[in-house]
């Protein structure tokens, strides 16, 4: 006999939808470091951040401005101007600590570090609020944290120069704080109703912006060599105008502490990625370390059972 294949709930399909969107985003973003140190290894981490975060705004407020939704972003602009600024400030503050973590302590380590603190900071303010995360979120975190640290008493990278030190893991705790900060921002604002693509695009311009002093004090002389303009185009594209609509459509059905545990497979994939092309190493204790980075990545990202708690609210990007 023929066992019956119950369908499952939109609910049920929504939430995977989400779950694979931010999985995706993650992925994207874990090519950042290692997009840096190969293709622009003398470019300032600062400067790295200014071209991406203008580039990737404007080519997505264009994309949407052709695609006929230049009142959604306008919308965007002038429903929640002050939450968009604190987003933007929270996005720039985690691309210069991140970038400067990558580059100080290795792609693996700085990652890490950085990621790796955010889900913290997220479910710290959700509880501030009045909404706990869950248990299987805590549970998710903690593997993913003790995975973390097993990282970095394994001694995390080394073999591409790197030196772990407090300049570089500062700057990689400051990120984590940041980017926590600015998930928990950004669902504040798409719990609103406002559309994804254009928060995404708006955060990211006003984030070029304030980094503009440092494009045009800068040397950008970079941007112009054949393995630059490719970095470039890669993380103006790729990594942030892709990588940020997954990440809006991933927030949009979930809660931002369950997004900040799934996109703990950013480091994951940067791990990996430093490993095969910059020629960092990990020890078995750091290897144990990726192994509870995917234990909480599976734990946060398994269905819910009934009953469980139901995502706010889900957001149409067409």
């Amino acid at each position: 006999m023929r066992r019956s294949v119950r369908a499952e709930s939109p609910a049920a399909v929504a939430r995977r939808a989400a779950v694979l969107a931010a999985l995706a985003a993650a992925v994207l973003w874990g090519t950042i470091g290692t997009a840096q140190e190969l293709g622009a290894p003398t470019a300032a981490p600062a400067t790295v951040a200014g071209v991406r975060s203008l580039g990737g705004g404007v080519l997505l407020v264009l994309v949407l401005l052709a695609a006929g939704r230049g009142p959604r972003v306008r919308a965007a602009v002038v429903g929640a101007p002050v939450a968009l600024l604190g987003a933007a400030a929270a996005i720039t503050v985690f691309q210069l600590g991140y970038l400067t973590a990558v580059r100080s302590v290795g792609v693996a380590l700085g990652t890490l570090v950085a990621i790796g603190t955010a889900p913290m900071a997220a479910g710290l303010y959700a509880a501030l609020a009045g909404r706990p995360p869950g248990r299987r979120w805590v549970v998710a975190t903690i593997a993913t944290v003790a995975g973390a640290g097993a990282l970095l008493l394994g001694g995390g990278a080394s073999g591409a120069g790197q030196d772990p030190g407090a300049f570089g893991i500062g700057a990689g705790l400051v990120a984590g704080a940041a980017y926590g900060t600015y998930t928990t921002v950004s669902g504040r604002i798409l719990a609103t109703g406002a559309d994804g693509a254009s928060t995404v695009a708006v955060t990211f311009v006003l984030a070029g912006l304030l980094l503009t002093p440092v494009l045009i004090a800068g040397d950008l002389g970079w941007v112009v060599t054949a393995p630059g303009a490719a970095t470039a185009a890669w993380l103006v594209v790729g990594t942030t105008a892709l990588g940020y609509v997954l990440f809006a459509r991933g927030l949009a059905g979930l809660d931002a502490p369950t997004v900040t545990t799934l996109t703990l497979a950013e480091p994951l994939a940067a791990t990996i990625l430093a490993v095969a092309l910059v020629g960092e190493r990990l020890d078995p204790l750091s290897w144990v370390g990726a192994g509870g980075l995917v234990l909480g990545l599976v734990l946060v990202a398994a269905p819910r059972r009934r009953g469980g708690a139901r995502p706010q609210r889900r957001l149409s990007h067409r």
